[in-house]
């Protein structure tokens, strides 16, 4: 079998538990995704402190309301589509026979 990336020599190579040097500047994969989803979690605790305050009569501005819920909601709406993406390539990688 040819190897022209030498993505098979390398992952052997290196022995379990070793961490890969990463290019300056690069992100950490991880680190990026939680950040992400404290960020949704952020914009769902606002989306719901606003609706307690407008029922509780300490805020008037629905559209203030209506817009954080609904930014909320599409910040969670992508984060569910990311894991579905994400499930969704694991699948195929398991699936590939070598």
């Amino acid at each position: 079998m040819i190897d022209p990336l030498g993505i098979v020599s390398r992952v052997s190579t290196q022995s379990p538990g070793v961490a890969r040097p990463q290019p300056a500047g690069a992100a950490d994969f991880k680190q990026e995704l939680l950040d992400e989803l404290r960020k949704v979690n952020e914009m769902q605790q606002d989306a719901s402190k606003a609706t307690n305050d407008l029922m509780t009569g300490q805020r008037d501005d629905i559209e203030g309301v209506m817009i954080a819920t609904q930014k909320a909601d599409s910040a969670f709406r992508m984060l569910v589509a990311l894991q579905n993406k994400v499930v969704g390539a694991y699948d195929e990688v398991r699936n590939i026979r070598v």
